[in-house]
């Protein structure tokens, strides 16, 4: 276990860090990026881990340079040629560090503001290096959705063909840095305290490379029958919930990585393609959680699924690596989504209620997207606050850490853990991930009307914004709403909704930000 967090705004670090290999390897010959690479090695070092000139067997981390804004050929990415290159039995956490001016991240995302604030994706206004020809409309739509800065990522992703990535911001000395992910999140840290700022660097990796994937699905017992399958009332109101999230724009379109840069190799280090967001709800005849299938084995569109795009799940491997699911006789049976035992798992602390001769879980649907929540009632909404060490130290999806947190969160919830308490909905939102939604069993609703219909009454507000950090809510006396409020990570106020700097509000034209402040 590492020391505890040497930050007073921080409460705890996560209990299971592991110590790690850290290795780096200096591929773009950049000032502010060797000085960048040298802090962020000690900080690794004071922190207790190891840090070797050349990656090996043991090497957990290794951290590369690439040049911003400058298309990186994919025989030359590190993600792609790393482990063959160094001859590692295993491919280790690749991280890849850019450095941009504060002038130039400035003038990119103003750029992709107004570009994104267009009626419709306009191809000129996306026209960047190494990006395919159709990449503009990815750029225009994720822009849509999480702002310029979303937009920035998906960019800088597509030329440096790396997933993981730690933008500097600065000229001789670095002034904050963004995290870059696969979900989207862009955590912004601030460099004024070099100790705080490479600590943090430092913990946040350590943070992701300590947890492991849970998507080793395994398939138990024997197939469903088909004709008890075609008896369910569940598979329907799955399809029939999906159009109804579809007709709210729920859910944006899947990404698809060759839409944005062309890599031959790709499927030997990520997915083609990944979707956002799954939901599942319990079906009392099976006993089994009614799930989408995973965007990462094939294009999934959730307003319009079919029976083949649902999977079951029974339980969860005793190991912790994945769900346990049952196939369906006649059916596809591509494997649940990568949050199957994020879904499954958040029951095993609360009760069981009776349900028309059935004992069910308390909680009848869930619902994981990246979407944040702007307000709600209180009178029928509860939020469900994450340990405090997730809003600091987030986690990555499809991950153990990640479903233990929110299996503790939802565990916590009173209107679950009484079931007979009126509020009907409870959530909680991963910070730089999106929201978990959760119903209760109420006579007379479809699986998710109540969700959908909350939403459509204004006491649950759907959000574009994922807050980036820590986050809570505070009673507004006039509308009597709780309203999100976001709190600065070091003293550095976060983006906000527009996904740009406060100072660069007045320099928007208002259309612009009429676009981008749309729920």
């Amino acid at each position: 276990m590492l020391p505890q967090s040497p930050f007073p705004w921080s409460t705890a670090v996560h209990p299971w860090l592991k110590r790690l290999e850290v290795a780096f390897w200096p591929r773009h010959d950049d000032p502010l990026l060797h000085q960048a690479m040298d802090g962020l090695a000690r900080a690794f070092e004071a922190l207790g881990h190891r840090v070797v000139e050349r990656p090996g067997p043991e090497t957990d981390v290794l951290i590369a340079s690439a040049p911003y804004g400058e298309n990186v050929n994919w025989r030359q990415a590190p993600m792609f040629i790393a482990r063959r290159h160094f001859r590692l039995p295993r491919q280790p956490f690749i991280w890849t560090m850019l450095a941009v001016s504060p002038q130039r991240i400035r003038a990119d995302l103003h750029h992709l503001a107004r570009g994104i604030a267009k009626d419709a994706p306009d191809p000129e206004a996306f026209r960047f290096p190494g990006l395919a020809p159709n990449a503009y409309l990815t750029l225009y739509e994720q822009g849509r959705r999480g702002g310029p800065i979303l937009a920035l990522q998906r960019l800088l992703q597509s030329q440096a063909k790396a997933i993981r990535q730690i933008l500097i911001v600065g000229e001789e000395e670095p002034h904050e840095a963004f995290l870059f992910n696969l979900v989207g999140g862009y955590p912004r840290i601030p460099a004024q305290d070099r100790d705080f700022f490479y600590k943090n660097l430092a913990l946040r990796i350590t943070t992701e490379a300590s947890t492991y994937e849970i998507t080793q699905h395994e398939v138990v017992g024997e197939p469903i029958p088909a004709a008890v399958w075609r008896e369910l009332d569940t598979p329907e109101a799955m399809i029939r919930a999906g159009s109804a999230f579809g007709q709210r724009d729920f859910f944006t379109r899947m990404v698809r990585v060759q839409d944005l840069a062309h890599v031959p190799m790709l499927d030997q280090v990520i997915a083609s393609q990944y979707s956002e967001g799954c939901f599942a709800t319990w079906d009392p005849k099976l006993g089994a959680l009614i799930s989408t299938i995973t965007g990462s084995a094939r294009p999934v569109d959730k307003g319009k699924l079919t029976e083949d795009e649902l999977a079951v799940i029974v339980g969860v491997r005793p190991d912790y690596l994945g769900a346990q699911v049952r196939h369906v006789e006649g059916k596809r049976n591509d494997p649940p989504s990568s949050e199957a035992v994020e879904l499954y798992d958040m029951d095993r602390p609360l009760p069981r209620i009776p349900w028309q001769g059935y004992e069910v879980p308390v909680a009848r649907s869930k619902l994981h997207s990246h979407r944040g929540v702007a307000s709600y009632d209180p009178e029928v909404v509860e939020f469900a606050p994450l340990d405090p060490a997730y809003y600091f130290f987030p986690v990555s999806c499809s991950t153990a850490a990640q479903a233990l947190a929110v299996r503790a969160a939802f565990g916590r919830a009173e209107s679950l853990r009484n079931p007979e308490d009126p509020r009907r909905i409870v959530f909680t939102v991963l910070p730089g991930h999106g929201v978990v939604l959760a119903e209760k069993w109420v006579p007379g609703k479809a699986p998710f009307q109540t969700l959908w219909e909350a939403m459509d009454r204004g006491e649950l507000q759907i959000s574009r914004y994922v807050p980036q950090g820590p986050y809570g809510y505070e009673l507004d006396p006039t509308t009597g709403r709780m309203v999100l409020r976001e709190e600065g990570i070091g003293g550095l106020e976060p983006l906000g909704p527009l996904g740009i700097f406060p100072d660069m509000i007045d320099d928007l034209e208002e259309h612009v930000l009429a676009v981008l402040q749309r729920p």
